[in-house]
C-alpha cells in the first residue's frame, strides 16, 4: 500500500515538473565584434495563460546593479542611459512568435558586454518552473584586416593566375579566420571559386570541384596571414573577370561556426588573351629560284605566340592547299602523307623529312625533287592547350584532366616552289647476240642504253619488247611480248604469257642500262621485226612513279629458212579375221620429216562402207592416255587393244569379231611438239593411213513365235491361261545357247487402243511387272526352253481385251563365240472375254432371302401359339337376370 501511494505521488510530481514554465536563451558566451549587429533570442514554453507572452530584458555589467534594457509591453521600461538608443532603434526587441522574441543591437559597443537576462511575467495559476534565463555577451574590438595583392591584368590562355590575399586579426578571444576567393563576370553576381577555413576545410564553387580535384586549383602556403590560390591552364571563357578576396572572423556557438565579421578586398580585373590573337605562322624557302630535278628543297615553318611554351603544336605542310606532304602531331609523331591525308597523298619523288629544329621551328626537307613537287606550299599550324577538369575551353570545350583542346589554327602565306623541267635523253642500240638459223634454235637480243643525260641519280629505267610478224602472217600488227617495269617486275604480253611463265622465253636486266630477250627454242611465228622501248621513271614517295621520257630503238629483223614438218602413215594387216569370233590385228607405222622430239596421238577409225559415217573406235593421246570412242560397245572394251609397239609404230587388236564389226579400219596420227616439259602440246602436222577391211559371212538360225489360250472366255475371279511358244529353224544351236527376252502386252476392250506392258522376262530370267489398277494379278512361267505361260489370276471385267507376246531371241554364235541378238518377234493377238453370269450372281441372294422369310414366318407362328396357350383362359358364362328391378336392388 505504501509503495502504491509513493508511485502516485511521484507521478503527480513528475507531471507537475514537466508542465512547469521554462524560459531559455542562446547558449553563451556570445562573442561579437564591435560595430557589428547582435541578436539574442529568448523563448518560453510550458506556460499557462494567454498564448502571447511578454518579455523584459535587463543587463548586468560586472559587480554593478543590473539595468533595464527593453520590454515588449512597457515602453518606459528602458533605463535612462539606454533610452536614446532605444528611441533611435539601435536597441530593439522583435517578436518572432507568441512565445519567442529577439533582442537586437544595431551596432555593438564595448559597453554592451555583460550578462543579459530575459524575464517573463507570470500568467500561470501557480508559480512553477523558471521565469528568466541569462546569457553572457562579449564584445571584442574589430581587428580583422584583409589586404589583397593585385593580380596581373592580362594572362595568356593556358597560363596560371595567382590570387594572394593577407587576412589577419588580433586574438583576444578564441575566434577563427577564413578566406574566400570569388569571381565576378560583368554585371553578374560573384560566384564562389574556393573558400578555406575556418578550421582549414576547403569548399569549392559549383563549377570548380573537378578542377580542384584535378589540380587546376592549387593552394600555396604563406606566412603572417598570407593565403594564395593558383589557377592553372586558364581560359577566357572560365577564368576571365574581376576577382574578390573575402576574409571572415568566426566563433563557435553550440558547436556551430558563426561568422561575426567579414571584409572584402578587390583584387582587380583579369583578361585572358586567346591564343589565336598572338599566334602567327610564316613559311620560307631555302631556295630563291627554281629547283632542279633531283636537288634537295628545304622549307621552314616559323611559329610564334605569347604563350608558345604552353602550346603543343600540330604542323602540316600542304601543296596547293590540298595535297598533304607531311604532318607532325602535337606529340612529335610524324605521320606518312597517306595517313595524314586519309588516303589523299601528295605526289613527288625522293625522300620527305619533317623535323622540329627549335622553339616554334619546323623544317620540311624534300630530297630528290621531281616535276610534281612544284606548287604553292603552306604551313598549317594547330595550337593545342592542355585543359584541367572544369576549366573549360574557349571554342574547343573543356576537357578532363590531361585532355587537350585546340585553341587556335592558322595557315601561313604560300611559298611558291618551281621545278626546272629538264627531260632526260639517251639512245638505244638493239642487236642480236645469237641469231637462229633454223626453227627450234635459240635466239638472244640485246637492248643497250647509251648517251644518258639529265637522268636523276635515282631515276629508273623500264623496257618493253615488241614483235611484228613477217608479211604473210595471220597477224602483221605489232604486239607486246612483255615488259620489265622500273622495279624489274615482269609483265607478260597477251600472246606470250605461257612461254614467259614456263621459262622458254625470258626478259632480263643484265645491267642497269642493258636488257636482254632470250628464246630457248624459236618457232616460225617468232620471225619478224623486234623493237625495244626504254622509258625513264622517277619514283614517288608513296611508291608510284612518273614517266619522264621514252625512246624506241631501230627495228631489228630476224628471219631464217623454215622447214615444214611432215609425216606419213602406213597401215598393214597383221592378223586376218575371216570368220566370226576371230581376232583382227593391224599396225600403223609413222615416217616423219623435220619433226624432232615430237609426241603422237592416234585415232583408230572405221566405217561400214566408203559412203557411210566414220566411227571413232579408240584414241591414244601424246601422253599415252587411252580413251574409247562413242561407237564402242562398253561390254566389248576388254576385246579392244591399242598400244605403242615401237618408237614410230602403233598396234590395234580387235578380238572376237562380229558381223557388226565388218568394214574399213585405218589410223589418223598427229605429231605434237612443245617448248618444254611443262608446256602444253602444240599440233605440228597430221596424216591418215590407208584402210584395212574386215569381211566375212555368217548365217544364223531363224525363229518363229505363236500364241494360244486355253479358252477365250472366263467368269470373274477365274484364272485365264495363255501360252507363248517359240520355234527355231535353220542352223539350230543347242538349247543352252539360246535365250529369250519375252514381254506380254494387253490392249483394253474399252479405253486406249495402245497396248500396255503387263509383264516382261529378260534373257536372264528376271521378271518385271507393270503397275496395275485392278484387283487381278498376273504371273509368267517358263514351262520349257521355248514355251512361256501367262496366267491372269482373279480376272475382272477390266481384264477383257486383246493379248499378245513379243520375244527377242539371243543365241551364242558358233563362229564368233559371242551372244548375238536376233530380230524381235511379235505373236498374233488373242481375245479374252470375262462374262457376267446372271443366275450365278442372283442365286445366292435369292436363297438367302427365302431362308430369312421362312424363318421369320415360323418364328411368328410359334410365338402366337405360345401366347394363346399361356395368357388366355376360358371362364363359365353366367346369364344375366331379366328382372331388372331385382338386379338393381342387388346392385
Amino acid at each position: 500500500m505504501d509503495t502504491l501511494v509513493s508511485a502516485v505521488l511521484l507521478g503527480f510530481l513528475t507531471f507537475g515538473v514537466c508542465s512547469a514554465r521554462k524560459v531559455s536563451v542562446s547558449t553563451g558566451p556570445l562573442i561579437r565584434v564591435e560595430g557589428q549587429p547582435v541578436s539574442i533570442r529568448c523563448n518560453v514554453s510550458e506556460y499557462e495563460g494567454p498564448r502571447e507572452q511578454d518579455f523584459e530584458w535587463s543587463l548586468k555589467r560586472g559587480g554593478r546593479p543590473s539595468i533595464n534594457v527593453i520590454s515588449t509591453f512597457d515602453s518606459r521600461y528602458s533605463d535612462a542611459s539606454l533610452s536614446a538608443r532605444v528611441a533611435a532603434g539601435d536597441l530593439a526587441v522583435a517578436r518572432l512568435g507568441d512565445s519567442e522574441v529577439e533582442l537586437r543591437i544595431g551596432e555593438a559597443r564595448p559597453g554592451d558586454g555583460g550578462f543579459y537576462s530575459c524575464h517573463t511575467p507570470s500568467t500561470d495559476s501557480t508559480i512553477q518552473g523558471t521565469y528568466k534565463a541569462d546569457v553572457e555577451l562579449i564584445v571584442i574590438p574589430d581587428t580583422l584586416k584583409v589586404a589583397p595583392a593585385p593580380v596581373a591584368p592580362v594572362a595568356p590562355e593556358g597560363g596560371d593566375i595567382t590570387l594572394s590575399c593577407t587576412v589577419t586579426r588580433r586574438l583576444l578571444h578564441p575566434t577563427f579566420l577564413s578566406v574566400t576567393w570569388s569571381l565576378r563576370k560583368g554585371s553578374s553576381p560573384a560566384e564562389l571559386v574556393l573558400s578555406l577555413g575556418p578550421q582549414g576545410g576547403v569548399t569549392t564553387g559549383p563549377g570548380y570541384a573537378q578542377r580542384y580535384a584535378a589540380g587546376g586549383l592549387r593552394l600555396a602556403p604563406g606566412q603572417d596571414g598570407l593565403f594564395s590560390l593558383v589557377l592553372t591552364k586558364v581560359t577566357a571563357a572560365v577564368d576571365q573577370g574581376a576577382y574578390v578576396c573575402t576574409g571572415r572572423q568566426w566563433t563557435y556557438e553550440d558547436g556551430v561556426a558563426r561568422s561575426v565579421v567579414e571584409r572584402h578586398g578587390e583584387m582587380g580585373q583579369v583578361t585572358v588573351t586567346p591564343t589565336g590573337q598572338s599566334l602567327n605562322v610564316s613559311a620560307s624557302s631555302s631556295s630563291l629560284g627554281p629547283v632542279s630535278l633531283g636537288e634537295t628543297l628545304s622549307l621552314l615553318c616559323q611559329v610564334g605566340a605569347d604563350n608558345l611554351d604552353l602550346l603543343a603544336l600540330g604542323v602540316t605542310w600542304l601543296r596547293d592547299g590540298r595535297h598533304i606532304i607531311a604532318a607532325m602531331e602535337r606529340d612529335g609523331v610524324v605521320l606518312p602523307a597517306a595517313v595524314a591525308s586519309n588516303g589523299s597523298s601528295g605526289q613527288g619523288a625522293g625522300e620527305v623529312v619533317l623535323e622540329h629544329t627549335g622553339a616554334g621551328q619546323y623544317r620540311l626537307v624534300l630530297r630528290g625533287v621531281a616535276n610534281r613537287d612544284a606548287g604553292a606550299y603552306t604551313c598549317r599550324v594547330r595550337a593545342f592547350i592542355e585543359a584541367t577538369q572544369g576549366g573549360g575551353a574557349s571554342g574547343g570545350g573543356g576537357g578532363g584532366g590531361g585532355r587537350w583542346y585546340q585553341a587556335a589554327e592558322k595557315i601561313s602565306a604560300p611559298v611558291t616552289v618551281q621545278v626546272a623541267q629538264i627531260k632526260p635523253s639517251y639512245t638505244l642500240a638493239l642487236s642480236a647476240a645469237r641469231a637462229p638459223q633454223a626453227t627450234a634454235e635459240a635466239m638472244e637480243l640485246v637492248c643497250h642504253v647509251t648517251n644518258i643525260a639529265h637522268l636523276p641519280p635515282w631515276g629508273l629505267l623500264a623496257v618493253t619488247w615488241e614483235h611484228t610478224p613477217p608479211p604473210g602472217a595471220d597477224l602483221q600488227s605489232a604486239h607486246a611480248i612483255g615488259s620489265l617495269d622500273y622495279h624489274g617486275n615482269l609483265i607478260p604480253g597477251p600472246g606470250y604469257a605461257d612461254r614467259l611463265n614456263s621459262g622458254m622465253m625470258s626478259l632480263r636486266r643484265v645491267q642497269p642500262d642493258t636488257f636482254k630477250l632470250h628464246l630457248l627454242k624459236t618457232q616460225e611465228m617468232d620471225m619478224g621485226q623486234y623493237v625495244c622501248s626504254v622509258s625513264a621513271w622517277i619514283q614517288d614517295r608513296q611508291g608510284s612513279a612518273g614517266k619522264l621520257a621514252e625512246y624506241l630503238s631501230t627495228p631489228l629483223k630476224v628471219s631464217w629458212a623454215p622447214k615444214r614438218p611432215s609425216l606419213s602413215v602406213v597401215a598393214k594387216r597383221l592378223r586376218e579375221a575371216s570368220v566370226g569370233g576371230a581376232t583382227f590385228e593391224m599396225s600403223c607405222s609413222v615416217t616423219t620429216k623435220n619433226l624432232v622430239e615430237a609426241g603422237y596421238s592416234v585415232l583408230v577409225q572405221s566405217q561400214e562402207s566408203i559412203d557411210s559415217n566414220v566411227r571413232t573406235i579408240m584414241t591414244l593421246s601424246p601422253d599415252n592416255v587411252l580413251q574409247y570412242g562413242g561407237a564402242t560397245d562398253p561390254n566389248r572394251r576388254d576385246s579392244l587393244v591399242l598400244i605403242k609397239s615401237g618408237p614410230l609404230e602403233f598396234s590395234f587388236r580387235l578380238a572376237g569379231v562380229q558381223l557388226a564389226d565388218r568394214g574399213f579400219y585405218w589410223c589418223d596420227i598427229s605429231g605434237w611438239t612443245k617448248q618444254d616439259a611443262g608446256q602444253a602440246w602444240t599440233q605440228a602436222t597430221s596424216a591418215e593411213s590407208n584402210k584395212v577391211k574386215i569381211d566375212f559371212q555368217e548365217n544364223g538360225p531363224s525363229f518363229a513365235i505363236a500364241l494360244q489360250a486355253d479358252r477365250s472366255s472366263v467368269f470373274p475371279w477365274e484364272t485365264a491361261k495363255m501360252e507363248c511358244s517359240l520355234s527355231v529353224s535353220g542352223s539350230s544351236p543347242k538349247s543352252d545357247d539360246v535365250a529369250y527376252a519375252v514381254s506380254w502386252f494387253f490392249t483394253r476392250l474399252r479405253g486406249s487402243d495402245a497396248p500396255s506392258l503387263l509383264v516382261a522376262v529378260d534373257r536372264y530370267g528376271v521378271v518385271r511387272k507393270d503397275t496395275r489398277n485392278s484387283s487381278s494379278d498376273v504371273s509368267v512361267e517358263r514351262s520349257d526352253s521355248n514355251t512361256y505361260q501367262l496366267r491372269v489370276h482373279g480376272t475382272q471385267d477390266s481384264d477383257s481385251g486383246e493379248y499378245h507376246c513379243s520375244a527377242t531371241p539371243w543365241y551364242l554364235s558358233a563362229s564368233t563365240g559371242a551372244w548375238t541378238q536376233a530380230q524381235e518377234l511379235n505373236s498374233a493377238k488373242v481375245f479374252l472375254t470375262v462374262r457376267f453370269a446372271v443366275w450365278e450372281s442372283l442365286k445366292l441372294p435369292l436363297l438367302y432371302g427365302f431362308t430369312a422369310s421362312l424363318g421369320v414366318g415360323l418364328f411368328s407362328l410359334a410365338l402366337g401359339l405360345l401366347c394363346a396357350h399361356c395368357c388366355c383362359r376360358n371362364t363359365m358364362h353366367t346369364p344375366r337376370s331379366r328382372n331388372k328391378l331385382m338386379d338393381l336392388e342387388m346392385d
